[in-house]
């Protein structure tokens, strides 16, 4: 498990805190701190004068990294600050192991950074490359944007919003790591608020090994766990919580799965649009749903409703399935995607129920909307369209390629290898099916 280094950096009792920008393969858009992982030159690499930042007697590693990561993000060398007397106070504000079900693990030290700066004269430089837009905010101001779904940020992020004040009165050291028990529990995270995203285990496709499943007020998106062990967590989570309503996106399997027994659980019925019903019917037998209420949904349906009073709604997103409804709010700030697009891995388009010219027209319908977040059914939520735009040139890219390759006669067979080598052949079919997808569009 690596190291890492997170830094608030405190003046007149307000922190500063970034948006990271949105083309980045880490937290693309996410609010966040200045930080990062310590790097092997901070293991050997010595300054004369860490100790004078160094009060806590911290590693010398952790304490470099603390200093080459302010230097990098921000342009403020703390030893010359120090030396100025412009630095009041480095306190140990706390740590974060990142969960088990996260496969990229960090053990995180964050450490608050007072500055002596009542007429606000340091001058910060900030790396463009990451760095979006900055802002000095009191805990109040942040969690107000954190509640109006105007910022999005990484669980341990927000334990620091709320822990800020108090820390400030007595400097004792904050838990921030994620509260729950592996062996009884699924993991929850409400990177935005409102939206408490479960992560159980579930059958789908590698390297995906979770199906994010949703919780907006009284309705559940996509319960799949992957077998029974995994439902009884999954029971046991949302005990606390009075559920009206499962909300099924579309008819893959990684989307239901004991959908029915924990719609039977819960005692409510499952709502999903009139395809993905009939398909998943199709697939899995006609007696698939019975003993739960079905309610047929359609886009411009209202799903439920937000504690500020803003309505939920669908609308249509096929190309990827037929049936696929997506979720936002009425003001558009978020939009809960499905399999449109992936944060992990990547998605198929293929016949019968896929559709390479649909699949377009839906990436360009979200775009249009441009809201501030995407949340995908698999991985992390994302800041902005960028991803919706990167994939939509993508595949415009692969489908000029596909073109070219068939100009020159080239086989199914031959057009997978030039376009896929490398791929896990477990996967090999599902490639094909979206080259397929492709050349029905070509054709269409």
């Amino acid at each position: 498990m690596r190291k890492a280094v997170t830094v608030i950096l405190e003046r007149n009792k307000k922190f500063l805190t970034i948006k990271r920008q949105e083309h980045l393969s880490v937290f693309p858009g996410y609010t966040a701190f200045p930080g990062g992982k310590v790097d092997k030159e901070d293991l050997t690499k010595q300054h004369p004068e860490l100790d004078r930042l160094n009060t806590i007697k911290h590693s010398s590693d952790l304490i470099m990294a603390l200093y080459r990561e302010v230097k990098e993000e921000t342009g403020l060398d703390l030893i010359e600050l120090h030396k100025n007397s412009l630095i009041s106070k480095v306190s140990y504000f706390g740590n974060a192991v990142t969960p088990s079900f996260n496969p990229y693990r960090f053990d995180t030290y964050f450490y608050l950074v007072s500055l002596n700066d009542p007429d606000e004269k340091i001058n910060f430089q900030f790396d463009d490359g990451e760095v979006f837009e900055t802002f000095w905010w009191n805990a109040k101001e942040v969690l107000q944007e954190y509640e109006l779904n105007n910022i999005l940020c990484v669980p341990p992020t927000i334990s620091c919003f709320k822990a800020f004040d108090q820390f400030l009165n007595d400097e004792k050291e904050v838990d921030l790591n994620l509260d729950y028990d592996d062996q009884k529990e699924i993991a929850m995270i409400e990177s935005l608020y409102g939206i408490k995203q479960f992560l159980p285990l579930s059958n789908t496709f590698p390297p995906a090994n979770r199906t994010n499943s949703f919780l907006i007020n009284d309705t559940l998106i996509d319960p799949s766990p992957k077998n029974e062990e995994e439902l009884e967590k999954f029971k046991y989570s949302l005990k606390d919580f009075s559920i009206h309503a499962i909300f099924i996106t579309h008819h893959h399997p990684d989307h239901h799965e004991y959908s029915v027994p924990l719609a039977k659980h819960l005692g409510c019925p499952i709502k999903i649009s009139q395809d993905s019903h009939d398909r998943i019917l199709t697939k899995y037998g006609k007696e698939y749903f019975d003993g739960v209420k079905i309610d047929i949904v359609k886009e411009a349906d209202t799903l439920t409703t937000l504690a500020d009073g803003r309505k939920v709604s669908l609308f249509a997103v096929p190309g990827h399935d037929e049936g696929q409804l997506a979720i936002t709010d009425s003001e558009n700030k978020w939009v809960i995607v499905g399999d449109l697009i992936q944060s992990v891995g990547t998605v198929v388009i293929g016949a019968p129920e896929g559709n390479m010219q649909k699949y377009f027209d839906s990436l360009e319908k979200v775009i249009a909307l441009c809201p501030k977040f995407i949340i995908p059914s698999h991985g992390i939520a994302l800041g902005g369209v960028y991803k919706l735009k990167m994939t939509l040139k993508h595949r415009k890219m692969r489908e000029k390629t596909i073109i070219e390759l068939l100009s020159k006669n080239k086989t199914i067979e031959e057009i997978y290898e030039h376009i896929y080598e490398g791929l896990d052949p477990r996967l090999k079919k599902y490639a094909l099916k979206t080259i397929h997808a492709h050349i029905d569009k070509i054709n269409s």
